[in-house]
């Protein structure tokens, strides 16, 4: 059977498959859940897939909320499929997650469905806790890709882009351990924890006039005291770090450090930093892929913004950064929202669960689907992939090595007295 018509077979199975998609992706956007929390969002998309007759593992590759289905034609092109459906605090699918989700399982399903046509293999896998803690490189340490020939997803946006641009972050938590006493009549007998904390947010505020415009420092003051009138014992804080790539991420992280270290010893604190067990990579996006991609959305109607045109500085970070240096890869973004509607933005939840983004979870499972077929059924557009893949191998080795250096959990600073 021809590729074409593989293709129309799959788009009319996620048609067929709409009311699901869309009662899975809204039950999802209205029980948001943070990152290693998913259980509704895991049992409603396990729960799918064995609707369909197809078995699926649950807590698999080391997360209780993550899983893993794989089916199709032995010895053919494996292609991963992945699902995202974490959400964020206090503004929920903000980055449209479920969207994500559902777009991710309808692709796989219609492939599915194909049964004995199907010309490859595919391994549909639930990713949760892309907010925090790096649940793909989790996964991927224990095998996930392994034997994968590709791994795709969709992400929503405020347009349609064939990729994003996304650079490697690191996560931070630095507490301060500090000695209480009445603020107003024994303030000398105490050592001010917030203080500590404010020096060290001060200080990478003024780093953040010398670093690269490619590099991004922010953050939170997660705990700042009890009372006003009791000197804070313990204080903590929790930033991002940010930089093109793994390489270039180290040593901003060194300085990110000095100035953590600098609120204890201008305080009189006891400093604990906990630096994130992983660093999620750049985004190494595969061209020849995600050319496919956007001929298979440009049929459906889906326009894209040229990613040259986007402002300097455009960049989130996802661990799909991660996969992507293990396995050629891509992470299209589908429009849901007007331009100035961006993520990680309370309004942009109301578009995650609009028409436009029910639009997207279709565009998206019929395009994830036709550009899997394209790598499984043409032998000369899979070795494209691999092609452009191998020419950054050995780089995308070091980065994997260099994102995996723990930081000194430092517990010095100047002692409690």
């Amino acid at each position: 059977m021809s590729l074409d018509q593989l293709k129309k077979d799959v788009c009319s199975a996620v048609d067929d498959m709409r009311a699901e998609l869309l009662s899975l992706s809204h039950a999802i956007h209205g029980e948001p859940e943070l990152a290693l929390e998913e259980f509704k969002a895991a049992q409603r998309l396990t729960g799918a897939v064995e609707g369909h007759g197809i078995a699926v593992q649950r807590e698999a590759f080391g997360l209780v909320t993550g899983y893993a289905s794989e089916f199709g034609k032995d010895g053919g092109p494996n292609v991963a499929i992945l699902s995202e459906y974490d959400a964020l605090p206090g503004i929920g699918h903000a980055c449209g997650h479920n969207i994500i989700a559902t777009s991710g399982y309808g692709a796989a399903i219609a492939l599915a469905k194909l049964g004995a046509r199907l010309p490859g293999r595919v391994r549909y896998l639930g990713t949760p806790a892309e907010e925090r803690f790096g649940g793909k490189e989790i996964m991927a340490r224990l095998g996930a890709f392994d034997g994968c020939d590709a791994a795709m997803m969709m992400h929503p946006s405020n347009q349609n882009l064939i990729t994003m641009p996304c650079i490697a972050i690191a996560e931070v938590e630095a507490i301060y351990h500090g000695k209480s006493a009445h603020a107003s009549a024994m303030p000398y007998r105490g050592l001010n924890a917030l203080d500590a904390v404010v020096t060290a947010y001060q200080s990478i505020a003024q780093l953040r006039q010398h670093i690269r415009n490619t590099e991004r420092i922010h953050g939170i003051i997660t705990e700042g005291g009890l009372a006003p009138n009791i000197v804070p014992e313990r204080a903590a804080c929790r930033f991002y770090v940010r930089a093109v790539d793994a390489h270039e991420l180290a040593p901003l992280k060194a300085r990110v450090q000095a100035c953590f270290e600098a609120g204890a010893l201008a305080t009189g604190s006891r400093l604990e930093v906990h630096w994130g067990d992983t660093d999620y990579l750049d985004l190494k996006t595969n061209w020849p892929m995600a050319t496919m991609f956007e001929t298979n959305a440009a049929a459906l109607g889906r326009e894209f913004y040229p990613v040259k045109d986007l402002p300097p500085g455009y960049a989130g970070s996802t661990d799909m950064g991660n996969v992507s240096h293990r396995v050629p890869s891509i992470h299209p973004m589908l429009g849901v929202a007007p331009a100035g509607v961006i993520i990680h933005n309370p309004e942009f939840t109301r578009y995650a669960a609009s028409p436009a983004g029910d639009a997207a979870v279709i565009d998206g499972a019929k395009s994830l689907a036709m550009t899997a077929l394209d790598l499984m059924a043409d032998a000369a557009k899979l070795e494209a992939a691999r092609s452009d893949f191998a020419a950054t191998a050995a780089l995308s080795s070091a980065a994997i090595a260099k994102s995996r250096e723990p930081m000194a959990h430092h517990h010095g600073g100047c002692g409690c007295a």
